[in-house]
Parts: structure tokens; sequence; C-alpha cells
């Protein structure tokens, strides 16, 4: 469960041993309150979580904002809305701004026993102004560490030389902070992007200094653009709050991040999160990087969204039609608006594309009468006085009728357009309707206009043939 916002939990001193002595699983979702959640965010705190709940595992979200400079209460908050909306909980929370005196106690250990040493120089950020720079003392030796989906992996630290680890003593930098929490939380389980693959000695020569245990680590491949360079949590396009304004569903972006780069066992493409904790190995991550598709996302969101209970469906549909049409300034039409549902749901994949659709007309004829360009009444296969003979002919059809569904309205006009040509006979039917060159059937248009509307405009559209 969600510790209360803003709360940070003491490290378990304890250590982290289950009752029958194997060490506890347990994992961190560590951004960096730089800028908006990005989907690579969310999926770094998904494959932690997958792992965690497979192994009876407890995780930490942890607030890496020792970047003073970049990091802002606004980002913060967005990353924790974000991870929460999309499904995702954690068992205990923490910010690094509140854990100074932690990084504080450990420079001074490493100091202390000479395996650090303080440094005077001249601030990069500020040149002519001197700092004293804390920096490790590097013995030089050849680390090899085994990631769990990457195998063996070996770096020679001689080239890193003493680098910095605190900018000065109370103002410790990345890797000291990264260190000293993990042990501090008893991390066992560090899953991680691949970008974080050359982090890793600088990691471990400072585990070493200190005395700490060696989680295990895994890196994944990132994920990629179109064009296949990395994705950028600066791109507004790749945010997850973007996807969430767009009306994307949060089940369907947490299935897709989940198995982008996974493939399930069980082979299936939909899966809850249950489903994906059951099946999960971070073994059988791929080894490459996969490519974001915005295609295959929309499937998803697509197959989300046709599952909807009919009821949650129909009100959000009505949200969004009713604020997108109140936004171009047309009037509302409630019984309309029902009867434009089904059809919605045929028509999106997100519900961006109800308010872009909306944006461009394609539903305004459905609660106004459309303005008629005359010559095109009779643009498809016919003539002005033939296609005025049709429109009269198939208001004699409509006039009768009582039910005005669309199988009825298309039972009556049918064998009509059939004998007499659909295109010519269909076309001014449906400009009449519309205005519109590419519209629903105009029988499904009739249908939820209604019938009293549809012979109105078929008229209007007569009486402009007549003017010819």
């Amino acid at each position: 469960m969600n510790p209360v916002r803003g709360s940070t939990k003491a490290g378990n001193s304890g250590g982290n041993r289950a009752s029958n002595g194997v060490k506890k699983v347990r994992v961190r979702f560590p951004p960096s309150p730089t800028g908006y959640c990005h989907v690579g965010t969310a999926r770094m705190a998904l494959l932690n979580y997958l792992f965690a709940k497979k192994n009876g595992g407890d995780i930490v979200f942890r607030i890496e904002d020792t970047d003073r400079a970049r990091s802002t209460k606004e980002f913060e908050d967005d990353i924790v809305d974000s991870i929460s909306w999309i499904g995702l909980a954690w068992d205990e929370f923490y910010r690094q701004s509140e854990r100074t005196s932690i990084y504080v106690e450990a420079l001074q250990k490493l100091i202390a026993e000479d395996k650090a040493y303080v440094s005077e120089e001249e601030s990069k950020k500020e040149p002519g102004t001197m700092v004293k720079v804390v920096r490790l003392r590097n013995p030089g030796t050849s680390i090899t560490f085994t990631d769990i989906v990457r195998g063996n992996i070996t770096f020679d630290t001689k080239e890193l030389g003493d680098f910095a680890i605190a900018r000065a003593i109370d103002d410790p930098l990345y890797h000291l902070t990264v260190v000293v929490d993990d042990a501090s939380m008893h991390i066992t389980h560090v899953i991680r992007g691949e970008e974080h693959i050359s982090n890793t000695p600088r990691q471990i020569l400072i585990q070493e200094a200190l005395g700490y245990e060696r989680p295990q680590y895994a890196h994944y491949p990132l994920f990629l653009g179109s064009d296949r360079s990395k994705l950028s949590k600066r791109k507004g396009d790749v945010a997850v709050r973007e996807y969430r304004n767009k009306g994307y569903l949060p089940q369907a972006l947490l299935n897709y991040i989940g198995t982008l780069g996974w493939t399930p066992p069980s082979g299936k493409e939909l899966l809850t999160l249950s489903e994906m904790i059951d099946e999960f190995d971070l073994k059988d991550l791929h080894k490459s990087g996969a490519v974001f598709d915005m295609e295959k996302l929309n499937w998803y969101n697509r197959m989300y969204l046709s599952q909807m209970r009919e009821d949650d469906f129909n009100d959000e549909a009505l949200r969004v039609l009713e604020e997108a049409i109140a936004a171009k300034g047309i009037s509302w039409n409630e019984n309309t608006a029902h009867k434009l549902v089904p059809l919605i749901r045929e028509r999106i994949s997100v519900w961006e594309d109800l308010r872009v659709q909306v944006r461009e007309g394609e539903y305004d004829f459905f609660f106004i009468d459309p303005p008629l360009d005359l010559p095109r009444i009779a643009e498809k296969k016919s003539t002005p006085a033939g296609a005025t003979t049709h429109l009269l002919t198939l208001l004699e059809f409509l006039e009768p009728l009582a039910s005005f569904s669309e199988q009825s309205v298309k039972d009556a006009i049918w064998p009509y357009a059939a004998q007499s040509g659909r295109g010519a006979v269909l076309w001014p039917f449906r400009y009449a309707l519309t205005g519109r060159d590419t519209s629903p059937d105009p029988f499904i248009v009739a249908s939820i206009i209604g019938k009293e509307t549809s012979l109105r405009r078929v008229r209007a559209a007569i009486q402009l043939l007549e003017v010819l």
C-alpha cells in the first residue's frame, strides 16, 4: 500500500531476512524529479514491480533529488501521480534530499579511513571559485559483475581515476547517494536501463570502500523511437501525462510497456497486471531495444476500450463529446448524443480520436443542419434534374415510415437505389444529410438525427436544386 504522500520511512536496520533465513527481495523505483514521468520511467517501475511481486518482495520508491538545480516538486508530484495512475504501488517512500546526514556520515567514514580525500578545486559551474570536492581513492582494480540479463560484464577501473563522490562534504553526488541508500534500504536487486551499465563499476568501488554487500544487477535495453534513437523524457510525446491527457487507458499503457521488450511464456499480448506477475522472469527480457510503436499502443488501447462496460464507455464518450462540441459553440442535443455512442465506439482507438474528429467537423451535422454547396448535391453519377427526382422519390418512401431506424430507412430506400443506381441515389441523400464527402452511411445518419430532421434536410436540398 502506498504511504501517505511526502512521508519518509526509516531504513530497516534489522536487515531483510525472511523467517526461513532467505534474504527477502527488495527493489527500488529511483526516479530523478528533473522532468515529467517518461514512459521509460514507468517501464522501470513496472519491471521492478513485477519482479518484486513475483518473488514476494518489497518495493522502495526513492526520489533521487540530489540535483538541486533541476529537481522540482512539480516533477516529483507528476512522477508519483503517473506511477499510481498506471496501477503500481510501493511499500516505502524516501527523498534523498531528506537523507543528507546519512551521506555525510558515509563520506566522513571514507575520509577517516583514507579511502577518500578532500580536494580543493576550481568550480566547473563558477570559474574562479574554489570548492572542496570529495574524491574516492580508486584502487584501479578490474571489476566483474554478473548481470541477470546480460551475463558477466568486466570493467578496468583504472581509467576512472579518483572520481568525485561529493561536491562538498554536505553535498553528495549521485553515485555515493545511490550506493548508501541501496545498502541502508537493503536493496537486493538493482533493475534498471542499460544506460546505467557504465555507472556500475563506480558504484561497486564505493560499495567495496564502505564494506557494503553487492546487490544483483539487471540492465535491460531501452525503448527506441521510430528512428531507433533513444526516447527522451524531455519530449512531451513520451511523457505519461501526455498519454493520460490524450485519453489512453492506464491498463492499456501498462500492458503495452510491460510486453514491449518482453515476451511472456504464454505468448499472450493482452495481460492483466496479475497475469504479468505470474509470467514474469527477468531472464525473458529481450537483449535488444524495442521500438515504441504508436500504432501498436493504439491497438492495445482499442482492445481495452472494447472491453469496457457499456455504461462506463457511454458515460466517458458523452463527457468527451459534450466537452468537444461545446468548444465549437454548437448546441448540445442529449438525445442525438446518446444515439451517437455506438458509432463512436466503432471509430476510435483513444479518446483523443473523438476530440480530433469533432474538431474536424465529423459530428457537426448530427447537431446542426449542414451548409450545402449546390453543385455538389448532384456531383456523383447524376445531374441536378436527376438528383431532384431521386430526392423527391426518397421523400415518398421516407414520409410514411413509422419507425426511422437504420434498417427501416435502408429497407425503404434500397430497392429503388439498386434499380436506379446506388451512387446516383445515395450520394445526394448522403450529402443532403451531412454536407460532407465522407460520413457514416446515410441510413445510420438518418436514424440518429431522426425523421423530422432528415426530411427537412432533403427538402432543403431539393429547394436548392430547383434554383438551377
